[in-house]
């Protein structure tokens, strides 16, 4: 599809400067852009690809616009109008509402008559999908599970019973949603099963990221909050709650029974021990382990970064050593006040 920069301009609140009817098609990067499509800048260190980039307009704040050499979008946030731009130039897939004739849905279910069930999709009894829903290729719906208005399950994914997924969700490939939490007891040496009775709950505009699970509740639920996004190969174990408009990387695992604020931001293969609290507000690291409740809002960060394995072991020697070092401090600081 092909769009003007006037059309584009108005739809991220930007400004044209250059030829307004000029016509793209696409995005590309700085480097390697044609001039039928667009790109943007948004770090300073790409600044100097401005004057050779063959782009035909580039997205850009007005303190570069003087630099670049085609036609520009002025914007205030160039990042965020990329993301509105490039959503108007790659529109998501349209499906023609109905049923696949592989599908198999049971007809004690409730499907609306603007939903798109895909090929070998697996509707069972007391399922709930609203309009303009998609559920996509070999998903499997269980009992009595809610899907609000246009929300999406693009492929392979797994919803078990009770679940409640809101309106305008995009889960992604292999998602599953509502397997038991890790529930076992220790019964003179032999491990029993705890059943997990609960069920999740998802709020709207979440995005769940490919072969991210996400476990039912012990007892009570599991709840995702409205705006949540999560990323690829996320665990979310029993009862944990995630805030309104938290974002969470790739890899990170959480164990039961936390709870995590608004608006918090957490890092790719970040490990949150269970039954803690996160407050709102609150930025997590890549890689760090938090043992304890955040309090208050703010950064935090643990781990080690990497360094040559010869300066690690001297490092690793030391740290054994930190043990007898603090008890000869202390024996000093004695000395010192006896003397």
């Amino acid at each position: 599809m092909v769009w003007t920069l006037d059309q584009i301009a108005k739809h991220v609140q930007g400004e044209v400067v250059g030829d307004a009817s000029f016509k793209v098609d696409s995005f590309a990067d700085l480097q390697s852009a044609t001039s039928n499509q667009i790109s943007f800048l948004s770090s300073s260190k790409y600044k100097k690809y401005l004057a050779t980039t063959q782009a035909g307009a580039v997205i850009i704040e007005q303190q570069l616009v003087a630099e670049v050499l085609s036609n520009a979008i002025v914007v205030d946030d160039s990042y965020i109008a990329y993301a509105k731009a490039a959503m108007l130039l790659n529109p998501q897939e349209e499906y023609s509402a109905g049923v696949h004739s592989s599908a198999a849905v049971d007809e004690n279910s409730q499907v609306h008559p603007l939903a798109y069930i895909g090929p070998q999709a697996v509707i069972e009894s007391g399922v709930k999908i609203g309009a303009g829903a998609v559920i996509g290729p070999a998903c499997v719906v269980k009992k009595n599970v809610t899907i609000g208005k246009n929300t999406r399950l693009s492929a392979s994914i797994t919803v078990c019973e009770e679940v409640q997924i809101g309106n305008d969700c995009l889960l992604h490939p292999g998602v599953v949603i509502g397997a038991d939490g890790f529930g076992i007891a220790n019964d003179h040496g032999k491990w029993i099963k705890v059943p997990q009775v609960g069920s999740v709950i998802i709020g709207d505009n979440v995005e769940i990221g490919a072969n991210t699970t996400i476990d039912r509740g012990a007892i009570e639920n599991t709840k995702i909050g409205n705006g949540v996004k999560l990323d690829n190969q996320i665990q979310v174990a029993h009862n944990v709650i995630i805030g309104d408009n938290t974002v969470i990387a790739g890899c990170v695992g959480i164990a039961g029974s936390t709870k995590i604020g608004q608006n918090c931001v957490i890092g790719g293969g970040v490990g949150i021990t269970g039954h803690i609290e996160i407050v709102d507000g609150v930025m997590i690291t890549g890689n760090t382990m938090v043992t304890k409740s955040i309090t208050k809002a703010g950064s935090y960060s643990s781990g080690i970064p990497a360094e040559s394995t010869k300066q690690w072991h001297r490092n690793v020697v030391r740290y054994r050593q930190m043990d007898a070092l603090a008890d000869r401090v202390k024996q000093l600081e004695k000395q010192l006040k006896n003397s």
